[in-house]
């Protein structure tokens, strides 16, 4: 199965593709998908278009069976963040429903506890954890590509978690 984690971010997303197959994953790509170079030179549909367009490019080459993406969150002092984080995750959850790609949330602290144990672990530790549990010889850089492959990780424990209970009731 290949699942494409996402973090989302009008600026830059990260993603992160990882293979999960008879208990095994692999890192098969990661990287960021940026909007167009300046807030100032761009009007929010033409960023929204862009990071659309580059998801949809990852999307088409790999085909994914499964998109997990970061639920949004945003303290109450900070609505507007939360409206341009919302439609920056419309534009990446249209992306998945044009190819009827299944969409799993996750919210950060459930992602940070499924890694690393602990629900508000510091990037470093989620750095750290992906990294190990990727046998990745070098730290995934910049952190959207960290907290992209870390979405992708807690979708996989969570299946793996749902495969382990259903084994053990068949018996």
């Amino acid at each position: 199965m290949l699942i494409l984690g996402i973090d989302p971010g009008l600026n830059t997303t990260g993603y992160g593709l990882l293979e999960y197959s008879t208990g095994k994953i692999r890192l098969v790509e990661a990287g960021v998908v940026r909007s167009l170079p300046s807030k100032k030179q761009s009007d929010l549909g033409l960023r929204l278009k862009s990071l659309f367009e580059g998801i949809s490019e990852i999307v088409d080459q790999y085909k994914p069976e499964a998109m997990a993406i970061e639920q949004l969150y945003s303290h109450y002092a900070h609505p507007r963040t939360a409206i341009i984080m919302g439609h920056a995750r419309g534009a990446l959850l249209l992306a998945a429903g044009m190819k009827n790609i299944p969409v799993h949330h996750f919210k950060a602290t459930q992602i940070k506890k499924t890694i690393t144990g602990h629900g508000h672990a510091s990037k470093e530790q989620i750095q750290a954890t992906v990294t190990r549990e990727l046998g990745l010889l070098k730290a995934p850089e910049p952190y959207d590509v960290t907290d992209a492959l870390a979405v992708a990780l807690c979708f996989v424990f969570s299946r793996k978690m749902t495969e382990q209970t259903s084994r053990k009731r068949a018996i």
